[in-house]
């Protein structure tokens, strides 16, 4: 969804390749890019202890539009940012053919630690008002440091926050809560609350320990494990496309692999096809909907393993009561 200004914006969409990218000045093979996945995958790049990474980048932006609109001095910029680090680089691109603006940005692999969001933004004076928002990608890319292969989701991010004084204010309001699952965008993000369980983020962290610690940390993983499936279950249900015929459609991207994933438990015995039909009837219509929840949460529990982590638990907790 776009955001709405209070000022003229670009209907039209912006667009954004990477042409080509090089390593330490050497080329990156294309084949690390994935112009589909919109994804730039920089491990195994050749180089074990690499520096720096050069992302040639080709913008397009509605030339029309811009021409006949209330826009001056407009720029265009692309952005690499990466909020478990805090980095930030900007470059301008510059204006090469009518609507066309080209460049290159640097990523420094010293100011990243996973994975980097490659934005393209384009400002403008609008009414007299300077450096004005004015468009931007529709879907960024991400330049991955961890991947060999340019896939743009395998797993779910995980952020260490501070809930109550932090830089994400929709946060605050959750204070007294040890974690938030966010499933809007296009990696679903686990938020860690430094502040609302002493030691929570060190104890997750950590690896060893006696056994009572052990447990209480893959009591916690598996919880929270729990939480973001059903949460990412929920999120992968909720708007389903339709073809001609109204039959639903299986979404991409991480929905796709989480629908495939546990509608066999949600529905068993249906085939998939049936089964997202089903799930998107009872959904829309009413009939059934919480009768599901229980398949979900057993669906949720299986992939986090709430059954096995218990079983250790109660197995442990048995131990250090026989050994006293």
């Amino acid at each position: 969804m776009r955001p709405v200004f209070p000022y003229p914006t670009l209907l039209g969409d912006v667009g954004c390749d990477v042409v080509s990218v090089s390593v330490d000045g050497k080329p990156l093979s294309y084949t690390n890019v994935s112009v589909n996945e919109r994804v730039v995958a920089l491990h195994q790049s050749g180089r074990a202890g690499w520096g720096e990474a050069i992302l040639d980048l080709r913008a397009t932006l509605p030339a029309k539009e811009l021409t006949e609109g209330p826009w001056q001095d407009v720029t265009c910029l692309a952005t690499l940012t990466e909020k478990a680090t805090n980095a930030r680089a900007t470059a301008r691109l510059t204006p090469t053919v009518e609507g066309v603006h080209t460049g290159s940005i640097t990523l420094s692999r010293a100011l990243h630690h996973r994975r980097a969001t490659l934005s393209v933004l384009v400002v403008a004076s609008v009414h007299g008002v300077p450096g004005r928002l004015v468009g931007a990608l529709e879907q960024d890319w991400y330049v991955d440091l961890d991947e060999a292969t340019p896939v743009r989701q395998r797993e779910i991010e995980i952020m260490e926050v501070d809930f109550r004084e932090g830089p994400h204010e929709w946060l605050r309001p959750y204070k007294e809560s040890p974690w938030i699952v966010e499933t809007s965008g296009d990696i679903p993000i686990v938020y860690l609350n430094t502040t609302a369980v002493e030691g929570l983020t060190e104890l997750l962290g950590s690896r060893g320990g006696i056994p009572t610690e052990k447990v209480v940390r893959e009591m916690t993983a598996s919880q929270i494990a729990q939480d973001a499936w059903t949460a990412m279950f929920h999120t992968a249900v909720s708007d389903l496309d339709k073809d001609e015929d109204g039959t639903p459609v299986m979404p991409t991207g991480w929905r796709e692999s989480v629908l495939r994933q546990m509608l066999p438990d949600v529905l068993p015995g249906r085939q998939l096809t049936d089964a997202l039909f089903e799930i998107s009837e009872r959904r829309t219509k009413g009939f059934g909907w919480s009768e599901l929840q229980t398949g979900i949460q057993y669906a949720a529990g299986r992939r986090a393993q709430i059954s096995k982590k218990l079983t250790a638990a109660v197995r442990t907790a048995d131990r250090a009561d026989r050994t006293d």
